[in-house]
């Protein structure tokens, strides 16, 4: 069983920054790809960004192109999510999710395990 904490989450006005971190244990870190997900009230559940298990592939959402960016610390567990012009529409829950040697999926059904959610709001 793999535990993944969301933090970073919260309020923040149109092209602010924030920092999404997700800290994991209970499994090798180092084995899975992580990826980033995020659902808005009444839509589905969308793909942001991934990374593979080895940090040499990673993927991201048009939407989110040039504006975030995915890394991992495999030494600290932990993968990050920079989320830099921030717009009304990024304003959503956002998971992170584990796939066990993964290459970086835009799938959820792809993913074994995933956090609980941080909130992210952003004003107009």
């Amino acid at each position: 069983q793999m535990v993944l904490v969301e933090s970073g989450g919260g309020l923040v006005q149109a092209g602010g920054s924030l920092r999404l971190s997700c800290a994991a244990s209970g499994r090798p870190f180092s084995t899975y790809a992580m990826g980033w997900f995020r659902q808005a009230p009444g839509k589905e559940r969308e793909f942001v960004a991934a990374i593979s298990w080895s940090g040499g592939y990673i993927y991201y959402a048009d939407s989110v192109k040039g504006r975030f960016t995915i890394s991992r610390d495999n030494a600290k567990n932990t993968v990050y999510l920079q989320m830099n012009s921030l717009k009304p529409e990024d304003t959503a829950v956002y998971y992170c999710a584990a796939d066990l040697y993964g290459s970086g999926s835009r799938l959820p059904r792809e993913y074994d395990y995933w956090g609980q959610g941080t909130q992210v709001t952003v004003s107009s």
